[in-house]
């Protein structure tokens, strides 16, 4: 693979994250969508000094509304109706594999720029039904495979790891102080396009004091709704670019791998491994990392696995989903815009290195290492 043919993000931007039922709950995927996807290509083209053009839009999207919400958010934003537009389904890594697959046409030779990210709305998912029945989720996995509902598998999980309430509890309130902290520094704001009057993401506060007070989700059980990310609804969008158009985040390696649906949780830490292996590079060089974080013992558990302290700086520095929330399909996206505000907006050197990467229902992690190229 030659040096043009190194994927670089050159422009990251995302919604604020609203509570589901909140002050995005009346927006549509498009209507989320639309405007990061308009902001990334402005973005784009102050950093290359010309209009950028795109050749196809992929988002990721779990809960629907379906319609091809890429496709949908492509002419929403008033894009040429010839750009395609397409939607990637891995669940809650969904916005990260998207970044990864508009990237893998870069890797193979195609120059073209692309906008990827991922956006969804739990809003307004639709109810689905089998025979007129509604049922909340679709199975992850098929029949005589352990399928556990996220919650029941992340308290499962703490259970399997034998991880203490209390170790959950520090981490959520971590994440909680370091996003309030970094609200107050104003370190979102490049990145945010606000909706709807919501300028921030509605989900940080969460003291320990409070999270200390709440009760376990199950009897005799460590998780509680404090440790458990608030669902949402936002999008996120990065311009993907062959290398030399602008600085940026230039795309080192990513991994998508398989594990255990019993222990879906963990399904981040193989993935970072096997994408650290693939870049050439170990978790000690890594300068940022943004892990989805659903649920504490989700994050604590591959943390873990990776041999990376849970209260690490470098990981999730300006607090992670258990702070800012959780729209499914979208997140993986903002852990990609959060490294690009940290590494890129952040004036590291080039060469730094940063890691983004989500655990997925059903048994699955996605991640990706990148490197700041000026």
């Amino acid at each position: 693979m030659s040096m043009h043919e190194t994927p670089v993000v050159i422009a990251a931007r995302r919604t604020p994250i609203g509570t589901r039922g909140r002050a995005l709950a009346h927006l549509r995927v498009e209507q989320l969508a639309a405007p990061v996807l308009l902001a990334a290509l402005d973005d784009a083209a102050i950093a290359t000094g010309a209009p950028v053009e795109v050749a196809d839009v992929v988002l990721g999207n779990c809960m629907g509304p379906g319609g091809n919400p890429g496709r949908v958010a492509a002419l929403a934003a008033g894009l040429d109706p010839v750009i395609p537009g397409g939607t990637v389904d891995r669940q809650c890594g969904s916005g990260l594999a998207a970044i990864l697959d508009a990237a893998a046409a870069i890797r193979a030779g195609d120059s073209a720029t692309r906008l990827a990210g991922g956006v969804e709305s739990a809003s307004t998912a639709p109810v689905r039904s089998i025979d007129g029945v509604a049922y909340e989720r679709a199975p992850f996995a098929p029949e005589g495979f352990p399928d556990p509902d996220m919650v029941q598998a992340a308290e499962d999980l703490a259970a399997h790891d034998g991880i203490p309430r209390s170790r959950l509890d520090a981490h959520a309130a971590r994440s909680h102080e370091r996003a309030r902290a970094a609200l107050a520094a104003g370190r979102f704001a490049d990145e945010l396009v606000p909706l709807a009057g919501l300028g921030h993401d509605d989900a940080i506060g969460g003291a320990q004091r409070v999270l200390t007070r709440l009760p376990a989700l199950f009897p005799g059980g460590a998780l509680t709704a404090g440790t458990s990310t608030r669902i949402g609804d936002g999008a996120a969008a990065v311009v993907v670019a062959q290398a030399g158009v602008a600085p940026g985040l230039a795309l080192r390696a990513g991994a998508i791998v398989g594990c255990d649906p019993a222990l879906p949780g963990i399904g981040a830490a193989p993935a970072i491994l096997s994408a650290l292996e693939r870049a050439g590079a170990t978790e000690r060089e890594i300068a940022a990392f943004e892990l989805v974080e659903a649920f504490a013992s989700q994050s604590i558990a591959v943390l873990d696995r990776i041999g990376v302290p849970e209260d690490d700086p470098r990981v999730c520095a300006d607090g992670g989903a258990l702070a800012l929330g959780h729209p499914w399909g979208a997140t993986g996206a903002v852990a990609v815009v959060r490294l690009f505000s940290r590494l890129v907006r952040g004036d590291a050197p080039a060469g730094t290195l940063g890691v983004a990467a989500a655990s997925v229902g059903g048994g699955l992690g996605v991640a990706a290492v990148f490197e700041v190229v000026r």
